[in-house]
């Protein structure tokens, strides 16, 4: 099995954490900038350690980063900051499930970036797979049964959706970007070209989100610092979770990675079921089989 394929799926467990700590943040303490920022501070020295420890244990130096890395780690670090406070915002609004689907967009254009940006296509069987998973995840933005459905033309054009669809061309934009700023790094192995990326665009996110929230959310800064128990366990998995996803763009294209992180959806559907005890609709469970099917393709077009 390609390494690449463990490490997607570690890192999209991770992020489920992550989204669910943040959720938590943002409906009982924080603001949508506040709860954004969490993640940053509290990931960044951990990052940094990482790297230094790393770099020294395997006796390598550390990366020189060019223009062309600062200008793709940059573009990518204000994408994801942008993204993740889209998807932030969403927990406010009650038509959540239909804006977290129209994130998922993310998977196609990011293949279609990475084609314009990077010149990397998707080969047919992931196109497929593609198009089989984002058919699951459709299935899932229905409404539970009880719940009133509304019209398509009522579910799609709203403010949820919107956030939802600037989510998924955000993080297409970020995860484009991060793989282009670490293929440029000269010198170092995969997980140190990785880290050190990582370890770049934490520290320009944490100074851009903290000195905006100093200019117009003084107040969230000290709110931040004093949760530190919950933004503290946000900055652990937001950490792993991030170290995964760049090790993976780093040994492959990020359309593969980000279609396979779509295991993310299963791990919330069995979350609902197993520990949750909540009884799924069998348009669910449909939608969960599709997207098992379609990492199954993305699997196999990968050997």
């Amino acid at each position: 099995m390609p390494i690449w394929i463990p490490v997607t799926i570690f890192a999209a467990f991770m992020q489920n954490l992550r989204f669910l700590l943040q959720r938590h943040l943002k409906v009982t303490t924080l603001s949508t900038g506040g709860a954004t920022w969490a993640r940053f501070l509290y990931s960044a020295p951990l990052v940094a350690g990482i790297v230094a420890v790393y770099a020294a244990a395997s006796d390598q130096a550390l990366p020189g980063p060019g223009a062309r890395f600062w200008l793709f780690v940059v573009s990518g670090a204000m994408a994801q900051m942008l993204a993740t406070m889209c998807v932030v915002a969403l927990f406010a609004h009650r038509n959540f499930a239909v804006g977290i689907t129209l994130k998922k967009t993310e998977v196609i254009l990011t293949a279609l970036l990475g084609l314009v940006i990077l010149g990397e296509a998707v080969s047919p069987p992931v196109v497929a797979a593609i198009g089989v998973g984002f058919v699951g995840v459709l299935l899932l933005s229905d409404p539970p049964k009880g719940e009133i459905a509304l019209p398509w033309r009522a579910r799609l054009f709203n403010v949820a959706s919107g956030y939802g669809l600037a989510s998924g061309l955000l993080f297409g934009v970020s995860a484009v970007g991060y793989r282009g700023a670490s293929l440029s790094l000269p010198e170092g192995d995969v997980f140190l070209r990785a880290a050190f990326t990582l370890a770049a665009a934490t520290a320009v996110q944490t100074v851009t989100l903290g000195l905006w929230l100093a200019w117009r959310e003084r107040g969230q800064i000290a709110k931040v610092l004093a949760s530190w128990r919950v933004s503290g366990l946000v900055g652990l998995t937001s950490m792993l979770g991030s170290l995964g996803w760049f090790t993976a763009f780093t040994i492959q294209t990020a359309a593969y990675v980000k279609a396979l992180g779509q295991i993310e959806l299963v791990f919330t559907f069995l979350f609902s079921v197993f520990w949750l005890k909540e009884r799924s609709s069998l348009k669910e469970i449909w939608g969960i089989a599709l997207i098992v099917a379609s990492i199954g393709l993305i699997f196999l077009g990968s050997l």
